[in-house]
Parts: structure tokens; C-alpha cells; sequence
């Protein structure tokens, strides 16, 4: 597949980059050296002729990272990560779908694998998913993962936590704290990934499980399905939840109206938790998660069905319903994503990485007030899934679907 590179002078290119990064955090003011005059990176046709809400919400331009950096494959064959996430002393914890975690040196050599988790519903994209850190874990090793649970003849994405015991290799006092009901007979959109809040509470993003019956409940305040939540460390509501007070409605709810979640973080600078999700054929979005906000799904989407069909009406915007920051046509299929929070590559400070699965690259968006002002595709050539990503210590550490794990850092 043909894909179009934008390269100017690298002097140019670090000048704007670093430009768009120093005003993100300075002023409210749009640079005067936009982006979206250059060329785009996406250069194929788009399945709809859909016409954006806002100018600059798709195909921004091109931009290229001008730092030397260097991308070495650290470890090889692992069995089907999903999630990677950094240690406090730097080493790295992997979740693997079917079902056990495994430790990793910063090097990428094994020091443990962790078993002892309840059992997953290892099928489709069901299995092992996310992993997070309790904000406390040097005080209480306490780790949260979510999974897709059996419920009967379906299953749903379900909430637990325990302590991790290294030495034992073992989760200890594993207990389930949350589930998102109802359980479909679906082994497809679990979401979901897990982040604390700096108030210490958890957001968790499900999918609405993909078939018709599960699609309808995202707009569904009564249900758990294409929703972001907000809950305690016990798995209860979060205070200050939107729809606590409001009858019917599940009350760990935060947001609603996504397709399937799989990319979660929070914004070095403001603070605002960030979203990426995959559209249909077409429309994968990434959104700026709001308390109490509609992303519209699927009553307004910049996708197709799969079998080229519109989506309900096929509109694209409706009052009450938020339109997304930026979305992707053909799609970039958004998995796991992070805030390059470091200065070690100046010029993707506060940048967003965002792994692609079946466009099979990295990619990099300059974000400056809220609106994606350049885009790069990253790691092109090495022609895998992209599954997660994490940041530590000015390097990025990322997992592919054939059991690659890659470091990326400044050369």
C-alpha cells in the first residue's frame, strides 16, 4: 500500500513541532503556522463522502519528527499481549488475553510470569485486557485488570483487583469490584481500558459488544454497554458521577454513546481525559471525555455499516450529541494510546501516541488547544498490530498482536 510522507527541511519541521507544543500550554491562541495547509498523511480514498463538522476534524497534515531516534525490538513471541504499563522500579507488567501476566525488565528480558487470576472468557477479542497500578501500589501492591467474564450462555466485561506478589508470582485475594451488564452472547467490543483520576478514581470504558442488541444500548442510560464509567476503588459510583441522582440510570456512569473504547489518557497539561474508539467502516474517533456528555454512537458516526450500508439516518451531527476532536476515514483501528509527558524528544511533548491494529503503525498527533494540528505514522515498516502503548521515563514501550515488544527512544 502506497503511503505519502511529507519531508521538509528538518529544521522547519522541529521549528513548527516544538512551536505547537510551547503554546499548547501558554495561550488559548491558534499557531499562525497551521498544519492542515500541508498535505495529509492519509492519501487513500474514504469510504463515505461525509463532510466534517469542523474544519481541521480529519486528514490534518503531515508532520515528520526530526530527532534522531531509535526503535529496537527488546522481546519476541510473547503469547498475545494486550496491555503494557510501566513498574515504579521500571520494569514492565504485560497482560496476556489468555489469561496470566507476565514482568518484564526494561531490557525486555522475563523476570516473572503472574498466574492466579479468575478465569477468562478467552474468545474473540474477550480474554485478559487492561491493567492499571492502584495510586498507592508501593503501599499496598494492588493492581485492577478488567477481563471478559462467562455469565451463563454470554459473558461481559468485568472489574477486579488484588495484590501482586511478585516473589509468589501471583495475584493475591483477586475479587471482582465491577461488571458491565447486561452479558451478551458476543465475543467482540469489550473495550476496555482502565486510568485513575488524580482524585483516585477509576474510569473504566466498555463497548457495546458490537451485535444490534448491544449497539441500541449505548444510548441506553440503564445499561452498561458504550459507556465510560467512573467508579471508587470498591467498584461503586464515583462521587460527583453525572447520573447518580437520576432514576433508572446506572450510577457509575460517566459518559456515553461509544462503539468500542480501547484507548484511554489523561492530558499532561489540562488534565482532561481523552478518548479513542473504533468506528465502523470509517468514523474511528478520538474525543475529549466529558461528565455527562453523548458521543452519539450509533445515532450519528463518519463510518459505514461493514457491509458498506449508511447507519441509521447517516447523520453525521445532532444537537446534544458531541462531535469528535478528530476521526480517522479509513480507519486506524485505535487500541491502546499515551501522552508522551517527557522532554527527552522535545518536540513530542505533550504529542499523543495512539496504536494502530489493522493500519498497522504508530500514530503520532500534535495536539495544540484541544484540536489535532499534525499527524505522523510511526513504525510503518515493521508491519504489525499495534495492541498498547506506555510511557516512561522519555521512552515509549509498545506490544504488538504477534508478540513483539518495541522501545523507542532518543538516539
Amino acid at each position: 500500500m502506497a503511503r505519502f510522507f511529507i519531508l521538509p527541511a528538518a529544521g522547519i519541521i522541529a521549528a513548527l513541532s516544538t512551536h505547537c507544543v510551547n503554546r499548547a500550554s501558554t495561550t488559548n491562541e491558534i499557531p499562525s503556522s497551521d498544519t492542515s495547509k500541508l498535505p495529509p498523511v492519509e492519501v487513500q480514498k474514504p469510504n463515505t463522502n461525509y463532510k466534517s463538522a469542523v474544519g481541521g476534524q480529519t486528514r490534518i497534515g503531515a508532520v515528520k519528527t526530526s530527532t534522531p531516534y531509535k526503535v529496537e525490538k527488546i522481546a519476541d513471541k510473547l503469547d498475545r499481549p494486550w496491555a503494557i504499563i510501566p513498574m515504579p522500579d521500571g520494569s514492565l507488567l504485560v497482560n496476556h488475553k489468555s489469561g496470566y501476566m507476565q514482568i518484564f525488565t526494561s531490557q525486555g528480558k522475563l523476570v516473572k510470569k503472574i498466574t492466579g487470576l479468575p478465569a477468562v472468557d478467552d474468545g474473540g477479542q474477550g480474554g485478559l485486557l487492561d491493567v492499571t497500578l492502584d495510586p498507592q501500589y508501593a503501599k499496598n501492591n494492588t493492581i485492577y485488570w478488567s477481563f471478559s467474564e462467562k455469565q451463563g450462555r454470554g459473558n461481559l466485561m468485568a472489574v477486579a483487583k488484588g495484590q501482586l506478589n511478585v516473589t509468589a508470582g501471583t495475584v493475591d485475594n483477586p475479587t471482582v469490584i465491577f461488571r458491565a451488564t447486561p452479558a451478551l452472547n458476543s465475543n467482540l467490543h469489550f473495550g476496555s481500558r482502565l486510568l485513575f483520576d488524580k482524585n483516585g478514581y477509576l474510569f473504566v470504558s466498555t463497548g457495546e459488544r458490537s451485535i444490534l442488541e448491544g449497539r441500541a444500548q449505548a444510548q441506553l442510560l440503564s445499561s452498561g454497554l458504550g459507556k465510560i464509567f467512573r467508579i471508587t476503588k470498591e467498584g461503586k459510583p464515583a462521587p460527583g458521577n453525572p447520573f447518580v441522582n437520576q432514576a433508572g440510570a446506572m450510577p457509575e456512569i460517566y459518559a456515553y454513546g461509544v462503539r468500542n473504547p480501547q484507548s484511554l489518557d489523561i492530558h499532561p497539561v489540562t488534565g482532561e481525559l481523552w478518548e479513542a474508539e473504533f468506528g465502523p467502516r470509517g468514523g474511528d474517533e478520538l474525543n475529549i471525555i466529558k461528565a455527562g456528555k453523548n458521543y452519539g454512537w450509533p445515532v450519528i458516526t463518519y463510518g459505514l455499516e461493514y457491509s458498506g450500508k449508511p447507519i441509521g439516518d447517516a447523520i453525521q451531527q445532532k444537537a446534544g450529541m458531541e462531535q469528535p476532536v478528530y476521526y480517522w476515514d479509513p480507519v486506524l483501528s485505535p487500541s491502546g494510546m499515551v501522552f508522551y509527558k517527557g522532554n527527552a524528544i522535545p518536540e513530542w511533548k505533550n504529542n499523543l501516541f495512539i496504536c494502530g491494529l489493522s493500519s498497522a503503525h504508530i500514530a503520532r498527533l500534535v495536539i495544540v488547544n484541544n484540536r489535532v494540528v499534525g499527524e505522523e505514522r510511526l513504525l510503518e515498516d515493521k508491519r504489525d498490530r499495534f495492541r498498547d502503548v506506555a510511557y516512561q521515563n522519555g521512552e515509549l514501550y509498545t506490544v504488538t498482536d504477534s508478540g513483539a515488544m518495541y522501545k523507542i527512544s532518543k538516539k
